[in-house]
């Protein structure tokens, strides 16, 4: 396949090594040819940044997806359970990363599977987490980037505005963890 088709969540064989494409940005400088700047994750272990030329041919690899929920963690990493044949998976938390952080108990998200043995979490870009702790909201303050430390219910901490109060639901994105919005509750 061509470098610019490449996208996050596709895997790519190079050197020898499987590596997960986990972000692109496609660059078209003012002086010279277009590119791709591609951070990839090794399965092995390791981030690596590769820029390609955008009509350089890469060696793409095929990745099977399945929806699975996880279930819990463990010593030995997460159980995740397969929606369809309901067979049980334990990731190790290095395949893992950051990603439990953005899972909730018994959510499901879509693993990806290559050669049949787990290599990555797929995350939607933003997920709704509930707060289960947080300092109240000074009373009077109008200082609006003024932000507070939160600990959401999958034990990751982000900033939040001075209004949310505890057992609020709000959406943090994936990316890097940071506070988005509100959640309307009905």
């Amino acid at each position: 396949m061509r470098a610019n088709e490449l996208k996050p969540g596709m895997a790519v064989n190079m050197d020898g090594r499987l590596y997960v494409c986990v972000k692109t940005d496609h660059v078209k400088p003012g002086k010279g040819p277009a590119y791709v700047q591609a951070k990839l994750r090794a399965i092995d272990g390791g981030i690596a940044e590769k820029r390609f030329n955008s009509d350089a041919q890469i060696d793409g690899a095929t990745l099977d997806r399945r929806e699975m929920e996880y279930l819990y963690s463990d010593a030995s990493g997460a159980t995740f359970m397969d929606s369809e044949d309901f067979e049980q998976v334990i990731i190790p938390t290095d395949v893992l990363g950051d990603a439990l952080l953005y899972i909730r108990p018994n959510g499901t998200c879509n693993c990806l599977f290559h050669e049949g043995s787990p290599v990555s979490v797929d995350l939607p870009s933003a997920v709704d987490l509930e707060i289960t702790d947080t300092p109240p909201g000074i009373k009077g303050a109008t200082v609006t980037n003024q932000l507070k430390e939160a600990t959401l219910e999958t034990g990751l901490k982000t900033k939040v505005p001075p209004f949310i109060v505890t057992g609020e639901t709000i959406r943090v994105s994936t990316d890097d963890g940071s506070y988005l919005s509100r959640v309307k509750t009905d």
